[in-house]
């Protein structure tokens, strides 16, 4: 039986290893550990809408992939899926670095929900987010970066 800790960072270099990992979001950070998980990111220009900060679309990623992460980090067989996540944009954030803080808040056999954070440099919530989370028929291989 794999312990949780290789478990943790398999989902890690999964994580890093994604096409949109590793063109979009080059540089972003991922820890993950028993029922949460943490994510960084410098924020950059290419990220921003025309009023100069950043999209909530990186609010989301970030949110979600957090909070995704955390459900993962206990379901130890398959990919895990979202069903819904729901998400509030605090406030603008247009340089430094962004924490997505994630971390399951229920669990049953088929069905996960966690909640995330996400911080701006000096610590302050910017974005908030809730996601309904299923397990898939998706095995946690090496063909999926699982290694």
């Amino acid at each position: 039986m794999e312990t949780s800790n290789a478990h943790y960072q398999k989902l890690e270099r999964m994580y890093l290893s994604a096409p949109v990992n590793t063109e979009i979001y080059n540089g972003i950070t991922i820890e993950v550990s028993d029922e949460k998980a943490q994510l960084t990111l410098k924020v950059q220009d290419k990220f921003f809408h025309a009023a100069h900060a950043i999209h909530g679309s990186v609010y989301f990623k970030m949110l979600d992939d957090a909070a995704f992460f955390a459900v993962n980090s206990i379901v130890k067989d398959v990919f895990v899926y979202t069903v819904s996540f729901n998400i509030q944009l605090l406030r603008p954030v247009s340089n430094g670095l962004i924490k997505a803080v994630g971390e399951v808040k229920f669990k049953s056999k088929n069905l996960f929900i966690a909640d995330a954070i996400l911080y701006d440099e000096k610590g302050r919530a910017v974005g908030r987010g809730s996601g309904n989370f299923m397990k898939s028929k998706i095995e946690l291989t090496e063909e999926i970066g699982y290694k």
